[in-house]
């Protein structure tokens, strides 16, 4: 069943969806359409999709071309990547962005169905890989990876978040295909399976596991920072598409980038258009992209992430989702490089910011920094009734998290937050006299 599962889900990235149609079929001489697929509630990737849209930077770069053409943009919005590459295959969609593994998949068909597409800009990012994470429901007995021995596990069969449960198990001693009982569902369905009790745990990306942690409707297991390998979003374009409008996939890239720029320098603001947009709570979008979120935006095709797409080409194939995929022919920075000029360079060479604790209070549109976790408890005891959100980096990850659903270990005068209880219990082995303490003693303590 097993296996069967993972073919339904490979043949179901060969199915072209109806939608309406890319470049290739649109314009009169005078008019072009442009289709971008994006994920709205997939939002390491909303410089490329939910806030680039929300900004009319996309329309606005295309208006300033001026070639004498008029440019209609079509927004198409999916769950995941697998339909973006259905449509771009058939030649239906010209621009799309998705996680890593959707990536490579997206590589792989276009390669097999003769529409080659292109890597070519990358959204958000985490070079440790915090962006996914293996939650649990808040009552379960489960305390680590180990105990999933047996147990049934909802995630996206060839998306990120499933990499990472395939590597995090296999660390743990498991096997991935027999020790646990794999249901390969989307998103929504995993957290509906989570909460009926007929899923022990879900592994799944952004925005799915802060958003069911904030609503109390689960808990983190494993902080997929733990594996210390990249994951990241990006942008894809149809070959042909690329050769035909090199000027218009430049001003794609363009837009990003001032989508990007405007997500740096407004993040509260950035993260009310797109929970406004996708009716995610805005305090969740905050987790991943606020100022010290998880993930760090830039469209700058990292080598470090390059690398790791090299090293996820395994995972794909031990699933037989697919074979080879030459990731250097796969990857083209060239248009970014010409759309961002000389600021390339520096962008390719800034470190992504470490990790600070933040406090957004209510009716305020800027959050406020604090030296340690321990700083920012004390801030919360003094005004938890104006307090919106708290959040603090994983003491040994640094992964961003909502600072009263993580756990919190008391180590002399120190008070040290985790994403996870196996991360907290792996600190408190290693260092003698240090115990796990609630929040409210966390606090207590602070005040």
């Amino acid at each position: 069943m097993k296996r069967t599962a993972v073919a339904v889900a490979a043949l179901a990235l060969l199915v072209p969806l109806s939608a309406c149609g890319g470049d290739a079929g649109a314009g009169d001489g005078s008019t072009v359409t442009v289709t971008v697929g994006y994920q709205s509630k997939t939002i390491n990737t909303v410089t490329a999709g939910t806030l680039l849209r929300s900004l009319g930077y996309f329309e606005k770069q295309l208006n300033g071309l001026g070639d004498g053409v008029t440019y209609k943009v079509v927004w198409q919005d999916y769950a995941t990547g697998a339909p973006i590459t259905a449509q771009m295959t058939a030649g239906k969609i010209d621009i799309g962005s998705m996680g890593d593994f959707p990536l490579l998949l997206n590589a792989a068909r276009g390669r097999q169905l003769d529409r080659p597409t292109r890597l070519v800009s990358v959204t958000g990012y985490n070079l440790r890989g915090g962006l996914n994470t293996v939650v649990t429901a808040p009552d379960s007995p489960l305390r680590s990876l180990t105990d999933l021995k047996g147990r049934k596990v909802s995630t996206s069969v060839g998306s990120a978040a499933d990499g990472t449960l395939v590597r995090a198990l296999q660390r743990a001693g498991l096997d991935p295909d027999e020790d646990i009982e794999k249901l390969n569902q989307q998103p929504a369905v995993g957290a509906s399976a989570l909460a009926a009790g007929s899923a022990d745990a879900l592994s799944q990306f952004v925005a799915w596991p802060g958003l069911l942690v904030h609503q109390g409707k689960a808990k983190a297991l494993y902080d997929g920072a733990r594996l210390n390998l990249p994951t990241f979003h990006g942008v894809t374009v149809r070959e042909d598409f690329a050769e035909r409008r090199p000027a218009v996939l430049e001003a794609f890239l363009k837009a990003q980038t001032q989508a990007t720029d405007y997500l740096d320098d407004h993040p509260v603001a950035a993260a009310e258009k797109v929970a406004k947009a996708t009716g995610l709570p805005a305090e969740v979008v905050y987790l991943y992209n606020g100022a010290h979120g998880i993930a760090t935006f830039d469209p700058a095709v990292r080598p470090e992430l390059v690398a790791a797409l090299k090293k996820d080409v395994a995972v794909l194939k031990s699933a037989k989702l697919t074979g080879d995929v030459d990731v250097d022919a796969f990857v083209d920075d060239r248009h970014v490089r010409k759309a961002l000029g000389t600021d390339y360079a520096r962008r390719l060479a800034a470190a992504p910011p470490p990790a600070r604790s933040e406090v957004w209070p209510e009716g305020e549109q800027a959050t406020r920094t604090f030296a340690t976790p321990a700083d920012l408890l004390t801030h919360v005891a003094r005004h938890q009734d104006t307090v919106r959100a708290a959040y603090v980096p994983d003491a040994t990850t640094g992964t961003f998290w909502f600072a009263d659903r993580a756990v919190w270990v008391a180590d002399g005068t120190k008070l040290l937050p985790f994403v996870a209880p196996d991360t907290a219990r792996a600190y408190t082995d290693a260092h003698s006299g240090a115990r796990l303490v609630t929040y409210a003693e966390a606090l207590e303590r602070a005040a």
